[in-house]
């Protein structure tokens, strides 16, 4: 199963959600890979911390751009975590300009293609900018299902529409097998109004909102921090469970 963690808006824990979810894939035996196409490179460092990665998607992208022979393996590109049975294909800064040249040139299904040689994986996690670009639309093609993080926010609410539209688009004109699992919500503060308002009517236009909401928590901080998923610092913790819970109502 590929799913990749989407939306348009940035600040909503696209990296959180991608990184605490595949940590919990990997904690019940499943062999999980993160591929982060964000340049920034948050989920890189929530999993690798400040260790410099001996190879890259820029590595990867490099070598669809300029022919090579015989091209190293798209396995290859996967380092070890920390932690068991989680594996990453780590971000570079050089993934921004790369995607200019890709999409020139039309690479759009390179992505798709490199993953459907893969068979070591039980679960693949994609990680995306805050953009509808070329790494967001080719993490689109590439996988099964969509999650799509709502941080509770009125704006984000209003946008939701023309993110199920670019999906939608994607899937009509290039992945039939793509489909929307479901909206996260995040950062959810039950006593106040306004994120239990914003819910409910999403939820009475029938836009597909997951059960399990995702607390807002200083927790989060202190495991970007510690460069360790919930799972691993805080097995106990609420959120935790809500991260369990979310992960286990996912089809």
């Amino acid at each position: 199963m590929k799913r990749v963690v989407f939306n348009q808006k940035g600040g909503v824990g696209k990296s959180t959600i991608t990184c605490n979810l595949a940590a919990i894939a990997a904690a019940r035996g499943l062999r999980t890979l993160v591929i982060d196409l964000d340049p920034q490179g948050n989920s890189s460092h929530y999993l690798l911390g400040d260790a410099a990665p001996a190879t890259t998607l820029a590595d990867f992208y490099d070598q669809v751009l300029n022919f090579r022979a015989r091209p190293r393996k798209v396995a290859e590109f996967a380092l070890a975590t920390p932690f068991e049975n989680l594996w990453l294909m780590p971000s570079h800064p050089d993934l921004e300009e790369l995607g200019a040249k890709l999409e020139a040139r039309y690479k759009i299904y390179k992505l798709r293609e490199a993953l459907d040689e893969l068979n070591d994986f039980d679960q693949i996690w994609i990680d995306t900018p805050p953009a509808f670009n070329f790494h967001t639309r080719s993490a689109l093609i590439a996988a099964d299902r969509c999650l799509i993080p709502f941080d509770c926010d009125t704006f984000s609410r209003k946008a939701i529409y023309n993110l199920m539209r670019n999906v939608e688009e994607i899937r009509a004109d290039h992945n039939r097998g793509l489909a929307v699992e479901g909206i996260v919500v995040n950062q959810f503060q039950a006593r106040s109004n306004l994120p239990r308002r914003v819910v409910a009517e999403m939820l009475a236009e029938g836009l597909p909102v997951l059960p399990h909401y995702l607390s807002a928590s200083i927790k989060v901080r202190e495991s970007h921090e510690a460069s360790q998923p919930l799972i691993h610092l805080l097995p106990g913790h609420k959120l935790t469970q809500e991260y369990l819970g979310l992960f286990d109502s996912l089809a």
